[in-house]
């Protein structure tokens, strides 16, 4: 952008020190339009976020991978970044940190330590508010219907996903599961998805 408005003022300057009024207004036209486009860029992009979304190992065991993928694929969400992994105490530990002072927190642990997972990292307009309406209530009783928990689990201690509950958790997750980073790529989608 700085570029662009650079190199149309040298050429202005080049071609039009003397210019008359009428293609001075066209010149300031301009730069106000792609200062514009550039601010509706950066507003776009800025409403962009990553959230992270893991299957825990009752979603894994029951098969249910491919339809919590699809899931957030047919709402318009990128994928990008996902790995099956089987992490330690250790880990498990720092992710839930938050909930070491909690009486469950133990059996938490070696639940989320007793098979693998499905860790993954999805991007588009709210993902993270999204993400969360997605999976429904962290109570299955209180999921709607049509919610991932809502329609596969019944006991809170089963229920199937984990997802990041605010912009700041999810950076730190993120950068807990996937500190190899996440695959940048544009989706010829998006111009289906988003205005």
């Amino acid at each position: 952008m700085e570029q662009t408005c650079k190199r149309y003022m040298y050429r202005w300057r080049l071609s039009y020190s003397h210019a008359p009024l009428s293609d001075i207004c066209s010149f300031l036209s301009l730069v106000i339009f792609l200062l514009a486009a550039h601010l509706i860029a950066f507003h776009h992009a800025s409403s962009f976020f990553a959230v992270d979304i893991m299957i825990k190992p009752d979603g894994v065991q029951r098969g249910l991978v491919g339809e919590i993928i699809k899931r957030f694929e047919q709402k318009g969400f990128k994928l990008v970044a996902m790995k099956l992994t089987a992490p330690g105490k250790e880990h498990m530990e720092k992710h839930y940190a938050d909930l070491s002072s909690k009486g469950f927190f133990a059996g938490l642990i070696t639940y989320m330590t007793s098979g693998p997972v499905v860790a993954m990292v999805w991007e588009g307009k709210g993902a993270v508010l999204e993400g969360r309406k997605m999976l429904g209530a962290t109570m299955p009783s209180e999921s709607a219907m049509g919610t991932i928990r809502g329609d596969f689990c019944i006991e809170v201690g089963r229920n199937i996903c984990h997802g990041s509950d605010s912009v700041e958790s999810a950076q730190k997750e993120i950068a807990l599961w996937f500190p190899e980073g996440l695959t940048s790529w544009a989706s010829c989608a998006n111009p289906w998805v988003y205005e």
